[in-house]
């Protein structure tokens, strides 16, 4: 089933490589050659973009009935959609031989793999926001709470992807253990093995995930022709050493953090925190 899944992330572009000259930004403020929009499992790129809007819409509008409305248009992509389906009955399957004893996920694309496995085992779903807010949904079906002690309770965090944990170490696993519950393991459908897991693991949290984005998987994709040999040749670069693959593309490219602070926006934000963080210099 992994191999299954795998494909379906080439199928519905959620794996996507660059061109060699413009890199994708990562929410750590790191530069990589490819870009994994693991959320695209829903259906596609167009599918995926528009729940995004839907589900910005529904916090925005109350964030009580929030969880319930974004539960329900999941559900309906979980009955309807295959690869959807595979993908959300196998992290049900994981999860249900861990110990614990409600689901978490976080804004926005953690919701998309969260709440189906907290439904489908009958578990209640933390609906933790950016702002480390948070709504607790006894039944997905209904209104959610604010809870007031969750101290007895252990918790379960399922997210679509990790890379350098960043979310976790900032939001997600401050908010569970800040409402006294305890939190020893995650899930995940994609591990970018580009740290994420030894910091988790330093945290008390172990990470399984349904698959591991190597050298392998973009060989193959070369072979059959998705990618070109110049990107796999970078990708194989970047996962030997992502700091070294940022540091020389700067190198060879002195203007690139001015221009893209110049672009203002997201991409401002992430060349910002590039230089925050001692990745680049301008």
């Amino acid at each position: 089933m992994t191999d299954k899944i795998v494909q379906a992330l080439f199928d519905t572009k959620a794996i996507r490589v660059a061109p060699a000259e413009t890199p994708f930004w990562y929410t750590s403020g790191r530069l990589g050659p490819f870009f994994i929009n693991t959320h695209f499992l829903l259906e596609n790129e167009a599918a995926a973009g528009e729940v995004l809007k839907r589900i910005e819409t529904a916090i925005a509008k109350d964030r009580l009935e929030a969880p319930s409305e974004i539960f329900d248009m999941l559900l309906a992509y979980y009955n309807k959609n295959g690869t959807f389906k595979m993908t959300m009955d196998l992290l049900a399957e994981m999860a249900s031989k861990l110990d614990f004893d409600y689901i978490s996920g976080g804004e926005r694309r953690d919701f998309f793999f969260s709440m189906l496995p907290a439904y489908l085992l009958g578990k209640p779903h933390l609906t933790i926001y950016k702002d480390m807010t948070f709504t607790y949904n006894e039944d997905l079906t209904a209104t959610g709470v604010v809870p007031s002690d969750l101290s007895s309770k252990k918790a379960l965090h399922i997210a679509d992807l990790v890379t350098e944990a960043s979310s976790y170490e900032r939001a997600w696993i401050p908010v569970i253990r800040g409402i006294g519950s305890d939190i020893t393991d995650t899930l995940a459908v994609v591990d970018r093995d580009q740290g994420g897991r030894e910091v988790l693991k330093n945290l008390g949290v172990e990470l399984q995930t349904i698959t591991v984005i190597g050298k392998d998987i973009f060989e193959e994709a070369q072979k059959n022709g998705t990618i070109d040999e110049a990107q796999k040749e970078l990708v194989l670069k970047f996962l030997e050493s992502p700091s070294a693959y940022m540091d020389e593309f700067i190198a060879a490219h002195p203007t690139f953090i001015d221009e893209q602070i110049a672009l203002g926006g997201k991409t401002a934000e992430r060349a910002n925190l590039a230089i925050e963080k001692g990745y680049a210099k301008r």
